[in-house]
């Protein structure tokens, strides 16, 4: 039971910090209406650049974390220059920019496909040493405090002039346009922060994992779908954007306890990538399929729709 316990705690931490690059791709994925492929790059690049300066450069590991940052949004400005100002579709900006930060990556880490920081100092380490903490829960501490500034900075951003305009973009381009907006500007700042964030998300999660590997953004735009989508069908009652940003982290959360049960009852690690995409594929057609039930049902019943 405590072992069971204790993962689940890991599986929660990890959530939490992966759900700042979840906020990254719901900007993008529900904000702009734009699947953004860099995702799977970026949070490698932010990874790779932060365990790069901390180990071989002997960085400050909150600069490094900064740079980091800086990294993951000049991803971000690439796409949106190839896809706003040379009109090339968004799903392949995103995937070119991808797969050339799979390059620059490996570059950035010295031609090594990993570095290992566990005799590096961490934002995490610096904590467990302050507190006596284990590393879980420092990492669940930092991470929900961090992740509480995001949400914040991200409300007060999209209620000002520009981040409305930014959310508009993705309703009604046409209708932006027509207000003399520009909407190639909206849409490279829009995939600029979102990349951003997913930079700061790769940085914070291998310096709790103790390790940067070029590969560790595979995978992180199904992770961030499906942490989207099931915070929608958990809590698709909350209407305001607040709550929407608080529902995609709690589909984080769960996603990742979910993992950490399928790990726990056998399955091998291995096993993972298909395992996402079963829950991806599950979160998006269960809806579907409920509200087919109920128009069907309506019909059966002589009830209108």
């Amino acid at each position: 039971m405590g072992g069971f316990l204790l993962s689940m705690q890991g599986a929660v931490s990890q959530g939490v910090l992966w759900g700042i690059m979840v906020l990254g791709v719901y900007i993008t994925f529900r904000i702009l209406d734009v699947a953004d492929l860099t995702v799977d790059g970026s949070f490698a690049t932010g990874a790779c650049v932060c365990g790069a300066l901390i180990v071989n450069a002997g960085w400050n590991p909150l600069l490094a974390t900064l740079v980091a940052i800086l990294a993951g949004a000049l991803a971000g400005v690439l796409t949106g220059l190839l896809h706003a100002v040379f009109e090339i579709p968004a799903i392949l900006a995103g995937i070119l920019t991808q797969l050339g930060l799979w390059s620059i990556n490996l570059r950035i880490m010295g031609d090594k496909a990993n570095i290992s920081m566990l005799n590096a100092d961490s934002i995490f380490s610096w904590l467990v040493k302050a507190t006596g903490w284990k590393q879980s829960m420092v990492a669940l501490f930092l991470g929900g405090v961090i992740l509480v500034i995001v949400i914040f900075v991200l409300y007060w951003f999209f209620g000002t002039e520009i981040g409305a305009a930014l959310r508009a973009t993705g309703n009604n381009e046409d209708m932006v346009r027509a207000l003399g907006v520009s909407t190639k500007t909206t849409k490279i700042l829009g995939l600029t922060i979102s990349n951003a964030l997913v930079g700061l998300s790769g940085a914070l999660v291998c310096q709790s994992q103790k390790y940067a590997d070029v590969s560790n953004g595979i995978g992180a735009i199904v992770i961030g779908l499906a942490a989207i989508v099931i915070g929608e069908i958990l809590l698709g009652r909350l209407r305001s954007f607040g709550g929407k940003m608080l529902s995609v982290v709690v589909g984080s959360v769960v996603y990742f306890m979910i993992r950490a049960l399928v790990l726990r009852l056998g399955m091998k690690a291995n096993d993972m990538k298909l395992i996402s995409a079963i829950i991806v594929i599950l979160a998006l057609t269960i809806p579907v399929l409920w509200e087919k039930w109920k128009i069907r049902r309506s019909y059966t019943e002589g009830g209108s729709l």
